[in-house]
């Protein structure tokens, strides 16, 4: 198959995947006020009940929220043109959910990471103990990425009076990062102590980097001014010129090469199309020695030594696979290089010859040599279109601009 029938074909698949899984998030019965339901284990299909603890119904994951209203806003606008039912279908579920966010977000000034029964933000742990989230005004974490990203796609949509309100609120959020106000481990009470304790972790310049293209893509560029920079101190500080990882921490050995991935892809997503050479040079080298390092089988490892390129862990999570797709599509658009589009068929295939399960149409969330585990990467509610839905529609979008792809959904319409 050349480049062209592969890239082509690869469009068609992802926008019938990502039709298919939003059909069945959207036929799950919401939860609580109308909050999404992927409380499902990937293995048995046995959806989570008031038995499995953390995973129960009753507490409900900022993150997944938030994740979850970019990714329906976002798909709801591309299936437009060629399912408009689906559209509507979703945007019948992402308006309401836009407006629980907004109170939340309202009520607390922040968003948090996971709630109870009355949505009051709280720090569960694994031995079913449950106490208040304190809430600094100060301190910000991942879910108030997520959530605020949420909100701004749908005020995009939905309500555009409310739109420069939340992009006004943007730049607390970027101060907060670059000047350690940002906790990354949310399941302890957040504190200037826990702050302190925290290392420099790509992590919160990655996630926030991922809102830029959004912001492009809303007619919104001047609110993304802060993505250069960010990017521009990950490859200063974390960039190791002899392996081309991304260290999580300067100057560590440990390297989550699926983070390193996804700020490649994150950083394509904005660029314009004259960009700085010598980036787009330096993103493909971060991509493809990522790619190498990680990609030992079933999939990509969680982390693996800078020093040595060794393997770290033994899981394999699924998201990392569908954001080198993404990055990968991206990378190939502007550089042509066969070496990338050789990531990308193998990130394709490893993803859809293994992790995708197509019926029903998700993935299993981790994955070992051995195959499946019951192994949860960050929140045990299952992907809501975020990291596999956005992730293939930006590949969708790569395939029609090259012209290898048009009308990419089947006529089946899964």
């Amino acid at each position: 198959m050349t480049g062209v029938d592969f890239i082509g074909e690869a469009g068609r698949v992802y926008a019938d995947a990502n039709a298919a899984s939003l059909r069945w998030l959207l036929a799950r019965p919401l939860l609580g006020p109308g909050f999404l339901n992927s409380k499902q284990n990937s293995i048995t299909l046995a959806d989570y009940s008031s038995e499995d603890g953390l995973r129960a119904p009753a507490f409900t994951y900022g993150w997944i929220q938030g994740r979850g209203l970019e990714a329906l806003v976002t798909h709801a606008a591309y299936f437009e043109a060629s399912d408009p039912d689906l559209a509507r279908s979703i945007d019948a579920v992402a308006r309401p959910l836009y407006g629980i966010l907004q109170g939340l977000w309202a009520r607390h000034g922040h968003a948090y990471f996971c709630y109870d029964a009355d949505l009051e933000p709280i720090i569960a742990a694994p031995n079913g103990s449950i106490a208040p989230q304190r809430q600094p005004a100060d301190i910000y974490t991942y879910s108030d990425i997520f959530v605020l990203k949420g909100l701004i796609a749908a005020a995009a949509r939905y309500d555009r009076g409310s739109l420069d309100g939340y992009l006004a609120q943007l730049p607390a959020l970027v101060e907060a990062i670059e000047t350690g106000r940002f906790q990354m481990d949310e399941r302890r009470m957040l504190s200037t102590e826990a702050l302190a304790a925290e290392p420099d972790d790509i992590g919160p310049r990655m996630i926030m980097i991922g809102a830029a293209g959004m912001l492009n893509r809303i007619g919104r560029p001047e609110a993304a001014g802060f993505a250069g920079r960010l990017v521009a101190h990950v490859l200063q500080h974390h960039f190791d010129p002899a392996s081309k990882l991304l260290r999580n921490v300067p100057n560590g050995d440990a390297c989550n090469v699926g983070h390193g991935i996804e700020l490649v892809g994150f950083a394509f997503d904005y660029l314009p199309v004259q960009a700085d050479p010598a980036l787009v040079t330096q993103l493909q080298a971060v991509l493809l020695a990522s790619f190498n390092a990680g990609f030992t089988g079933p999939g990509i490892r969680l982390t693996v030594s800078t020093a040595t390129g060794a393997p770290q862990s033994p899981y394999c999570p699924w998201w990392s696979l569908p954001e080198t797709i993404r990055a990968a599509a991206l990378c190939y658009e502007r550089t042509g290089d066969p070496l990338v589009l050789e990531v990308w068929r193998k990130a394709h295939e490893a993803f859809f010859g293994t992790f995708w399960r197509g019926t029903p149409p998700l993935a299993f969330q981790t994955m070992t040599e051995d195959g499946p585990v019951d192994y949860v990467p960050a929140t045990p509610d299952l992907d809501p279109g975020y990291h596999t839905g956005l992730s293939l529609l930006a590949a969708i979008n790569v395939a029609e601009r090259m012209g290898a792809g048009r009308s990419l959904l089947s006529n089946t319409g899964a």
